[in-house]
């Protein structure tokens, strides 16, 4: 959207994803706030996915409209970026009515995610625009032009197909966007870690492998429903090796960081970008593995080429 169209999210009939920049608490609410109460006095659905201390002055500065806005704190909802588009955006605008503007604010990027994260939250702003592609929904995305990086803001250039610079109420085109740039670029290879516990696999060998990454899991400090999820999530993504990704793989757990991290790698090749990404169908079969992997992971990085593609996840001990 150019700013020919009008004002924010009231010209096309299709999706707008716009980044707004700010530089202080003032700036964020003018940006934000109005943009919530506008949807609203239309009769839209509103959600607003940002981190818990923006919720708070969203919240506080709606007053009694807050009520009708769904609220989600983004630390908790978008800990791992891969689980936002099935499990925020989506999980929100799936259930309104088909041809009703939906207007959601998400901020996935805030000052203090880790160099290992950024990956993962600047390929979900590009491929936003892809899962969105021809839905009737808004989604605008608040950057923080002041605490991030110079590098972070240019690839909210490249990753929106139109910014609101700090400041202004009006949208502009962004020249530089570009995002299956911003995803290719973003598939960087994870090197190998080579202490870690490591486990080749074919079919008949999958429950074994399954038993050894628990117990690397549970030695390294996992327990309870992390530790299941750990389990979980070795089951799904060596099935998946032996379906898709030639018969074979290797799996490996190691401690990182206050994480225990688990990785498959095989000869196989992603090459639908949304792999993951997408809410499981009603009546679908099958196909949910990465899937499920995204949705109980703290974060889960992905990696494919000729080569073959590595998966690699994270699970807070």
């Amino acid at each position: 959207m150019s700013t020919a169209t009008g004002p924010l999210g009231t010209a096309p009939d299709h999706f707008v994803h716009p980044a707004l920049f700010y530089r202080d608490e003032r700036e964020y609410l003018a940006g934000t706030v109005p943009f919530v109460r506008e949807g609203l006095a239309a009769g839209e659905p509103v959600a607003v996915a940002v981190p818990g201390e923006r919720l708070r002055l969203i919240e506080d500065a709606l007053g009694d409209d807050a009520g009708r806005v769904r609220l989600l704190d983004m630390r908790q909802a978008g800990r791992n970026p891969g689980r936002i588009i099935p499990g925020v955006l989506r999980a929100f605008a799936d259930t309104c009515p088909d041809g009703q503007r939906v207007r959601i604010i998400g901020e996935p990027i805030w000052a203090g995610r880790s160099a290992t994260e950024y990956p993962a939250c600047v390929q979900h702003e590009a491929l936003i625009n892809a899962a969105f592609r021809g839905r009737t929904v808004t989604v605008l995305c608040p950057y923080d032009a002041v605490g991030l990086p110079g590098h972070v803001i240019a690839d909210a250039h490249a990753t929106h197909p139109t910014v609101i610079p700090a400041g202004s109420r009006g949208a502009r085109d962004s020249a530089a966007y570009a995002p299956d740039a911003v995803v290719a670029r973003y598939n960087e290879p994870l090197p190998l870690v080579e202490d870690a516990m490591t486990v080749p696999f074919v079919a008949e060998s999958l429950p074994p492998a399954r038993y050894a990454a628990t117990d690397e899991g549970r030695r390294l400090g996992l327990t309870g429903v992390r530790l299941e999820d750990l389990a979980l999530a070795t089951a799904e993504l060596t099935t998946n090796s032996v379906l898709h990704g030639g018969g074979a793989g290797v799996l490996r757990v190691w401690g990182e960081d206050g994480h225990v991290v688990c990785e498959v790698r095989d000869r196989g090749r992603l090459t639908d970008p949304l792999a993951g990404r997408r809410p499981a169908g009603r009546d679908q079969r099958g196909g949910r593995g990465l899937l499920l992997v995204n949705l109980i992971a703290d974060l889960v990085r992905v990696h494919t080429g000729d080569e073959g593609t590595t998966i690699r996840c994270w699970f807070a001990r």
